[in-house]
């Protein structure tokens, strides 16, 4: 496939730019040192050149640098990390903000609420099962710890809120060190965050002891015909360039995905994914482009043919800030694209999907919130519409590259090269 140079630039100097946290880490093949990126999953070892993909069954932990003394014993205190966009739909429309919060995972007035910018200033870790020291057990679920970071957001919008989705998510939990003598210290700077404790104080009071999760690891190659997948590290889908492929995690395999893209014959083209999802919408009548040029108000004379065009949701399958995320979203759904899809791979540069469909389906009552009309009347039932996902379809879709922005072909939007590569900080 073509490279284009822009592309290749961001992909080595992503790491720089971003405000992801950094974690040390060792090839599970040779043991050779490596430095990743939070977002990254596809692991490439310099030494051994063995390629492998990073899983777990439920979220990454991770572990501060400890600078104790010696002869002190580590309690690794947990904290939750939240990670990805809030959408909130209010009267007046549909309100974005990016958030990256943490806040104590144990409830305990001993220990600080949250570990502030260490994430991003600090190399971490990921936990494994030989790493020393006395792990505590979460007793907050993260459901818990969210109505609070949700209740923080609420605060500066208007009110009734009549929806709110997190798109793009990642959650994590990070462990901070620290060890008692006679106050709680901080053992990343060896300073106490406490004053002298309570003669009843006992850290045996709360649950823990030694780590039993390690990260998981998936052989890159392709299940059907044995060839390397590839893709950018922090890629959700692989691509296999021998058998026209693609494959995306599921549990410990690899699951094929089923994708087409939209045909294009002019030159500097670079393809960007998107996931097309048909879905049963209840409470209004969305099943066809009909239905969709009258509920939204277009500016179009509906024509007979409008109602045997079965209506789609699309979504981004990239991440991308928040304000160019949802008009993007919009501005496909809109557009309805029509063209006749090829499945196959095309012949030109593929942008990475760094979203997955889980996470697109979120989007689906974001984005109809949007473009409703009469708002005033319809954003109160917004609340009792349901969206269920009946199938979904990865596509491809063209856009034409400029000096500085992309504009695709087929909703004429604009997207600036600058927000393709700032997008790793998501």
């Amino acid at each position: 496939m073509v490279q284009r140079t822009w592309l290749n630039r961001f992909t080595a100097t992503s790491a720089v730019k971003s405000s992801n946290f950094l974690i040390d880490y060792q090839c599970p093949q040779c043991g050779a040192p490596a430095i990743l990126d939070e977002t990254d999953r596809l692991f490439f070892c310099e030494y051994c050149r063995v390629k492998s993909y990073l899983i777990t069954k439920d979220y990454f932990r991770y572990t501060l640098p400890s600078r104790a003394p010696d002869n002190k014993k580590l309690l690794y205190f947990p904290y939750w990390r939240f990670k990805g966009m809030l959408f909130s739909c209010v009267s007046d429309g549909v309100r974005q903000k990016f958030i990256d919060v943490s806040h104590q995972a144990v409830n305990s007035h001993f220990f600080p609420i949250s570990v502030g910018f260490r994430s991003q200033a600090l190399k971490l870790k990921f936990v494994t099962p030989d790493t020393e020291g006395r792990f505590l057990e979460p007793d907050q679920p993260f459901e818990k710890v969210m109505n609070i970071f949700e209740e923080r957001f609420k605060g500066s919008l208007p009110k009734p809120i009549f929806h709110q989705a997190h798109i793009g998510e990642s959650l994590s939990l990070i462990y901070s060190p620290f060890y008692v003598n006679n106050r709680v210290y901080d053992a990343v700077l060896n300073e106490p965050v406490t004053s002298s404790l309570p003669g009843n104080f006992d850290e045996s009071d709360f649950s823990g002891g030694r780590p039993d999760w390690q990260i998981g690891f998936l052989t890159t190659l392709c299940p059907d015909c044995g060839w390397d997948l590839e893709g950018r590290r922090d890629s959700m889908v692989l691509i296999c360039k021998n058998c026209d492929s693609l494959w995306q995690p599921d549990g410990k395999k690899f699951k094929k995905l089923i994708f087409a893209h939209i045909p294009e014959k002019e030159k500097n083209i670079i393809y960007l994914p998107f996931w097309r999802i048909r879905a049963d919408v209840s409470e209004i009548n969305l099943k066809s482009y009909a239905d969709m040029v009258r509920f939204a108000n277009l500016p179009k004379v509906v024509q007979p043919e409008f109602s045997d065009i079965k209506f789609s949701f699309w979504s981004p399958a990239f991440k991308v800030r928040p304000q160019t995320f949802l008009p993007l979203a919009q501005k496909m759904t809109l557009s309805q694209p029509q063209e006749k899809l090829i499945y196959k791979l095309p012949d030109s540069e593929l942008y990475p999907v760094t979203l997955p469909f889980s996470e697109a389906v979120e989007t689906l009552k974001i984005n109809l919130a949007g473009f409703m009309k009469p708002r005033k009347k319809l954003l109160p039932k917004l609340s009792d519409i349901k969206i269920r996902p009946r199938s979904f379809l990865l596509v491809y879709v063209p856009f034409i590259e400029k000096h500085h922005e992309l504009i695709g072909l087929s909703s004429n939007f604009a997207i600036t090269k600058n927000q393709l590569k700032m997008a790793g900080n998501l």
